[in-house]
């Protein structure tokens, strides 16, 4: 084994790795939305589940049925979709010099920053997915944005409202499964700055802050993320709406080149599922 100068990051490589961990953690702040599972394929087939209620069939009703007759048939049913895992990766180099005589910590720096890179990519990522498959859409009224000119005519709480209708709607209990309410960092301000929300506690309450979390609102836990589109707020069930297939966790890379520098790099794979996009609602053109 080659031998190692004082400075080199490998004498500290297990600590540097829980602290990049454990701050990943708490900058995802989607990605703890999705159901997690592990992967060993590049592509992925899944399989996206009908969310109407099973039925026995034209002249077979499941209620009444007959005393010995046959039991009405019902199964559900899906349809299968692919897709294909992407790498989120990013490199950075720190001179040996500035290890040495810079009076912060570069090498940390840099590594938690890379990781903030990587984390955001992929919760931009999630987003995107979850965004553009929403299998329901709560279009809030031209003249009633959140943050229209005229303040009679806000009412953001009915688009949450109407938005966990649809959900429910398709079959799926929002508020029994935990459902979020994702939101932009403006459109956040225009929530919390509208009367009704500000003048009713039943409406909103604080909550721990942690991994976006930021309160409750109908039910509802407000997650606030720049990944999230202003004009736009997503309702969804946390799990139930979607998976992320990982095949590698996110993992970090510290090469020494001896007296000269340090190549950081941190790197992830893996590919957002969108199983059951009723679970979801879009609710869009939420700001003027």
């Amino acid at each position: 084994m080659a031998n190692v100068t004082t400075g080199d990051l490998t004498l500290r490589a297990e600590n540097v790795d829980r602290i990049v961990k454990g701050f990943a953690l708490r900058n995802y702040i989607f990605k703890g939305s999705l159901m997690l599972s592990t992967s060993n394929s590049w592509k992925e087939t899944y399989y996206v589940e009908t969310s109407t209620e099973l039925t026995g069939g034209t002249g077979s009703a499941i209620k009444g049925v007959p005393r010995l007759a046959e039991f009405p048939y019902a199964e559900p049913t899906w349809y299968p979709t692919s897709k294909r895992h992407e790498k989120y990766a990013v490199r950075g180099v720190v001179s040996w010099e500035d290890v040495k005589t810079n009076e912060i910590d570069v090498i940390a720096r840099t590594l938690l920053r890379l990781t903030r890179a990587v984390t955001k990519a992929v919760d931009d990522e999630i987003y995107s997915q979850i965004s553009s498959l929403a299998g329901n859409t709560e279009t809030v009224t031209a003249g009633s944005e959140w943050n229209s000119a005229t303040i009679a005519n806000r009412d953001p709480i009915q688009n949450v409202l109407n938005a966990i209708k649809l959900i429910n709607i398709d079959n799926y209990d929002v508020l029994g499964q935990s459902g979020q309410l994702w939101l932009s960092p403006t459109d956040y301000a225009n929530l919390l700055g509208n009367i009704n929300v500000r003048n009713a506690g039943q409406f909103y309450t604080d909550s721990v802050t942690k991994n976006g979390n930021v309160g409750k609102l109908c039910g509802l836990t407000v997650k606030v993320s720049n990944s999230v589109t202003d004009d736009e707020a997503i309702v969804m069930i946390p799990k139930i709406s979607g998976t992320w297939k990982q095949a590698v966790p996110l993992t970090t890379e510290t090469i020494y080149n001896k007296l000269v520098n340090y190549e950081i790099r941190v790197a992830e794979i893996g590919v957002a599922q969108i199983t059951n996009p009723n679970a979801i609602c879009k609710i869009s053109n939420t700001q003027a």
